[in-house]
């Protein structure tokens, strides 16, 4: 069934009880959010809102990582172009803490902010206030095709090391066929490539920071972690895998083109749709990797959420949106229309509670996955901050993708890993010594 089928044949399922405040029939907000696939099925359905409260949307959608740098200039600078904002955990606390986002304290009590999952609500919120609504929420996983683990005669673990994913990589490596052993992120930005290196490097024993806020770097557990990267993906992946993210490797996989895929949660019904995936039949799932004795898995903790800048005109009718697009109603609409597992995950506590949701074959790993994620204590050795593929704090987002950038240089064989990471940790020293952290 189409979209615009479904905005017909669903015309008598409500929206939430959000609240009323009057907003004139020709009120326009506009919504800058991220190119993923849940986004642009929400972008569908908004004739739905807009039929209900007269309310009309303008969309600007981004790539990621531009997406990041237009919220930010526009926050930091009062640009006052957006109405409604998709941040993340990171930036959220951060804003909220600026008084740069308009508290979401005042949400109807149909709306069920309590339904919210505590590490979802946690991560968006700053001294016990939210301000930002999850529309979905993520931690990563091991995508992989069960056939040609099968017929490589191997297992998959359910909590598999990086070492066996090596093996694995190894066995179903069929570039005749144009298959690949494992797809990875390796573009630059901090929530690209930079993320997963990030989680990786926790995997292995690595941290950004010591106690004291001193680089890391230059510490073994980190070569060890970057060097494993490297040498996987150059036997393994793809070529140009330096430029690939996470909309990149969901193409690859669909097409049939990875054995193997460690990426967000929030991919799965993607790669099982068989709308979309020619290999949606044959997918499994396991929990992120860790090298053998260390304790840490590379999952991380993620929400996509809707926030609203301080300043805007348009506050109430953005709040109706925000309400709206992340309500237990929405969720219902996108499941009468596409299935259960097409809905936004990882958000809400009563989609996990759903008889019908708890068949969906990746619901279970999803919040496995979200529940063993732990922010406040992200790596072996103890550190100052909080985050799991982020350092909580602002100078991050600007040292981190500096540092990204480094890793994609040597991905593609313009320096050694060993130049890389000098050059990172030169950059974040310098950058949290002018910032006053040491």
């Amino acid at each position: 069934m189409s979209i615009k089928t479904a905005l017909r044949a669903t015309s008598a399922i409500a929206l939430c009880a959000f609240a009323t405040t009057a907003i004139a029939q020709d009120t326009t907000i506009t919504i800058a959010t991220v190119n993923n696939g849940d986004m642009i099925r929400m972008q569908g359905y908004a004739d739905i809102f807009t039929e209900q409260t007269g309310i009309n949307v303008e969309w600007v959608t981004l790539e990621e990582n531009v997406l990041r740098q237009r919220v930010t200039t526009d926050i930091t600078t009062n640009g006052g172009q957006f109405d409604i904002m998709t941040i993340g955990m990171y930036e959220t606390p951060i804003w909220g803490a600026n008084d740069w986002l308009v508290p979401l304290d005042d949400l109807s009590e149909e709306y069920d902010v309590d339904d919210i999952l505590p590490a979802m609500r946690n991560g968006l919120s700053h001294d016990g206030t939210l301000y930002a609504a999850p529309f979905y929420g993520e931690s990563s996983m091991v995508m992989y095709r069960t056939d040609l683990m099968e017929a490589a005669g191997l297992e998959m673990p359910e909590a598999p090391t990086w070492q066996f994913i090596r093996e694995a990589a190894a066995a179903m490596d069929d570039p005749e066929n144009d298959i690949n052993g494992v797809c990875l992120r390796g573009k630059a930005g901090w929530g690209e490539g930079g993320a997963f290196i990030t989680v990786t490097g926790n995997s292995f024993g690595a941290r950004w920071f010591d106690e004291e806020w001193n680089a890391q770097f230059d510490q073994p557990e980190w070569a060890e972690a970057v060097n494993f990267y490297v040498n996987l993906m150059n036997d393994y992946g793809p070529e140009g895998y330096a430029t690939n993210g996470f909309n990149e490797n969901l193409s690859l996989f669909q097409q049939g083109k990875c054995g193997m895929w460690i990426d967000a949660t929030v991919a799965a019904s993607f790669v099982t749709n068989p709308e979309d995936s020619t290999v949606a039949d044959s997918v499994g799932f396991a929990l992120a990797p860790n090298a053998e004795g260390v304790e840490k898995r590379s999952n991380w903790l993620w929400a996509w959420a809707l926030a609203i800048p301080a300043g805007t005109q348009q506050e109430d009718a953005a709040k109706q949106f925000i309400e709206w697009a992340t309500s237990k109603d929405y969720i219902e609409l996108v499941a009468e229309n596409e299935g259960w597992a097409n809905v936004p995950p990882g958000a809400r506590t009563s989609l996990y509670e759903t008889p019908e949701y708890q068949e969906v074959p990746f619901a279970q790993m999803t919040l496995d996955s979200i529940n063993a994620a732990d922010p406040t204590n992200p790596t072996v050795d103890p550190v100052p901050y909080v985050g799991i593929q982020f350092v909580a704090i602002p100078e991050f987002a600007g040292m981190a993708t500096e540092v990204s950038q480094e890793f994609s240089a040597a991905y593609a064989g313009q320096q050694t890993v060993e130049e890389a990471l000098a050059k990172a940790q030169a950059i974040t020293n310098e950058t949290m010594e002018a910032a006053g952290y040491r």
